[in-house]
């Protein structure tokens, strides 16, 4: 497959050197100091004790490459806007586009024949860049599990994980899924087509919004935060009413906030991608993760008390930080 990953980073990067490394023609839209690194070095990952070098086409034009069968924004949400406007020209009628990023996707109710049917996310697509830029039946919906850092430009480390899954929008079984799970099967990673893959999206979500807005507010890693008593029962509470809006929404995955809470505290000391960013001093993706769902609280009259505090102190100190778009 002719395949483009735009931005380099963690799961970027991660992404292009498995798929490259399985045999696929991979470019990647990069700037600055990553694309320099890429083109002098290649695509560097380590992943246990392999260190896998992946000699992609880098470039910071779009244009350059033409149609591509597979395009993967794997940006931060902030930049999300700016990188499709830039990326149309790599898109044609049956190439295939997913967005590896965390929180509510702007498509996320687009298509849904459930509650909130063809809502716009502003909070993700103020002015519906995105929408206008990516036809919506290009679309299929990614959800990303593994954990990944960046050791320096060009250069990423594979923490754990590889879990990936793949779905129409709208729900359902399509042949292009299919393929797609083949293909990244194939590539090494554990993927799988789900039929709501909404689901499995807000199911990653009960994680993301908890564990991230709190690290920005506190400063630590995943497993003081989950071992400390008090932060524990912030997070059971708002994971509860996380669930409930859910099922407002037609969402039940079937899980509860122990379980979940669980499967983060088993990967030990892990820096949420927020943390990262603040460390880094970049923009946060708190509207992403939380504030989209604050909308859709919002939309539905979803009280959600302990998941609006924790958006209201996370937004007020990544403002503070200087740290929020827009």
């Amino acid at each position: 497959m002719r395949i483009t990953v735009i931005g380099a980073g963690a799961i970027g990067g991660f992404l292009a050197c498995k798929l490259f490394a399985a045999g696929h023609e991979v470019n990647v839209i990069a700037r600055g100091a990553s694309l320099a690194a890429i083109g002098e070095q290649g695509l560097m990952l380590h992943t246990g004790d392999e260190l896998l070098t992946a000699r992609v086409c880098a470039t910071c034009i779009p244009e350059e490459l033409g149609i591509q069968d597979l395009v993967i924004f794997a940006v931060k949400a902030p930049a999300l806007p700016t990188a499709v406007a830039s990326a149309k020209a790599l898109i044609g009628p049956q190439t295939v586009v997913i967005s590896a990023l965390n929180g509510l996707p702007w498509w996320f109710f687009l298509k849904s024949t459930q509650a909130l049917s063809g809502l716009r996310l502003e909070t993700v697509d103020p002015h519906g860049v995105i929408e206008q830029a990516i036809p919506i039946d290009t679309v299929v919906g990614c959800v990303v599990f593994p954990s990944c850092t960046v050791l320096s430009p060009g250069v990423i480390k594979h923490m754990s994980g590889s879990r990936i899954v793949f779905g129409e929008p709208a729900g359902g079984d399509s042949e292009r899924v299919e393929t797609l799970t083949k293909v990244f099967r194939e590539a090494g990673f554990d993927a799988h087509a789900h039929a709501n893959v909404r689901e499995e999206i807000w199911l990653k979500l009960l994680g993301n919004a908890c564990f991230n807005p709190v690290s920005l507010l506190v400063g630590r890693a995943t497993d003081e935060m989950i071992d400390d008593p008090f932060l524990h029962t912030v997070f059971i509470n708002m994971m509860d009413e996380l669930l409930d809006l859910g099922r407002q929404l037609g969402l039940a995955p079937e899980i509860d906030p122990k379980q979940r809470i669980a499967i983060t505290r088993k990967l030990g000391k892990v820096k949420t991608s927020m943390l990262q960013d603040v460390e880094g001093r970049k923009p946060v993706e708190l509207e992403a993760i939380l504030g989209s769902v604050v909308a859709a609280a919002d939309r539905v009259g979803a009280p959600i008390p302990c998941t609006r505090t924790t958006y209201a102190l996370a937004r007020m100190q990544a403002m503070t930080l200087g740290l929020l778009p827009g």
